[in-house]
């Protein structure tokens, strides 16, 4: 497995809880874990995150205190090969999106990239974004 340039490493209030809702539902795969240390290195589709629970003490990784939902100001874009299928296995498990599917086009210089996509809320309050591609288009005369 090769690690990539960045990956988000999140702490969580319980290890087990989002391993759960990573894994069983998303789909995500477990690379390693230290179980002693409640870490887990987790992929999904070519995507990378780190997972460690929070051990409520003084730490270099906690810069405040945590509150709910901890991942306020970041979302974590991943993409996924069907979104369709990841939405319904959220359903099944009764999660709720926090914004259903929808089809967006963002302009990167003169082309537009397109991408359904939608939002959920981890167990922790932090805010994913799954992204299936549309490719890309010329950009319309006039558009800015």
């Amino acid at each position: 497995m090769k690690m990539n340039a960045l990956v988000p490493e999140m702490i969580v209030s319980d290890q087990q809880r989002s391993l759960a809702f990573y894994c069983r539902v998303l789909g995500f795969q477990i690379e390693y874990e230290r179980p002693e240390h409640k870490f887990a290195f987790l992929s999904f589709q070519g995507s990378q995150l780190m997972l460690e629970e929070d051990d409520r003490q003084a730490s270099p990784w906690r810069v405040g205190p945590l509150e709910s939902p901890y991942g306020r100001g970041m979302n974590l874009s991943i993409r996924c090969a069907d979104i369709q299928v990841l939405a319904k296995a959220l359903a099944n498990a009764g999660v709720e999106l926090h914004r259903p599917i929808e089809e967006c086009w963002y302009r990167d210089n003169q082309r537009e990239h397109g991408e359904l996509n939608f939002l959920v809320l981890d167990p922790d309050g932090y805010l994913l974004r799954f992204n299936q591609s549309l490719g890309f288009r010329a950009v319309a005369r006039g558009a800015g």
